[in-house]
């Protein structure tokens, strides 16, 4: 993948990031289900509502849903993620296994949508104990977004007088103090989970481990 990869190969890796997320999660018992997330107040089975919803929402019905909150992305994302919850934990993934191909997003920042599958995904899989990542062409994908715009995540924010670089392939940006390791790891701290500064390293790090803070 380079930065010009097109929009079908990033849907493919979202579909192959969502169908292995759905196969790691399909053992678990109620009580890691009800466990919590990296994401906030989420617990392990609203993330993956979350996800569910966010793949069944298209640009009307998210202008809809966001004028219904008043422009509130705390309200509309607990109201579209309260319509995918199951009756059960075995439903709300049976549910996202059912959308697992889909390629209905609010609107055309493919790189944006994987990165939500990316990051949910860790974001269940660390509190959980789950080794599974995608592959590193993946993930470069996803931190040349996040950190070239805020979008998604304040992400250009993020990086502001910091220089990223990735020791597992080709990512870099940035000028200014250092911050060294994974792809994964800056990708998941530039999405301000201040869990995986813990695997970074350089003299930009308390910097960013400060923005992840006040992400939260």
């Amino acid at each position: 993948m380079t930065t010009t990869t097109s929009r079908d190969t990033l849907w493919a890796a979202a579909h192959a990031e969502r169908a292995a997320l759905a196969d790691d999660l399909a053992g678990l018992d109620d009580a890691e289900w009800s466990r919590p997330s990296l994401c906030g107040r989420w617990r392990v089975e609203e993330v993956v509502a979350h996800l569910t919803a966010a793949a069944s929402t298209g640009r009307s019905r998210w202008l809809a849903s966001m004028a219904g909150a008043r422009f509130d992305p705390g309200v509309h994302n607990d109201r579209r993620l309260a319509e995918q919850l199951g009756v059960t934990p075995a439903q709300t993934l049976e549910r996202f296994r059912a959308v697992v191909t889909s390629t209905t997003a609010p609107t055309g920042h493919t790189a944006a949508w994987l990165g939500e599958v990316v990051v949910h995904a860790q974001d269940v899989r660390r509190p959980l104990g789950l080794t599974g990542g995608p592959p590193v062409p993946v993930v470069t994908e996803v931190a040349r977004f996040f950190t070239a715009r805020d979008f998604t995540v304040d992400g250009r924010s993020a990086v502001r007088g910091l220089r990223l670089e990735a020791t597992d392939g080709p990512f870099t940006t940035g000028a200014g103090a250092p911050v060294r390791g994974t792809t994964l790891a800056l990708t998941m701290a530039v999405a301000g989970r201040g869990a995986f500064c813990d695997e970074l390293t350089g003299p930009g790090v308390a910097l960013l481990r400060a923005r992840c803070a006040l992400a939260r």
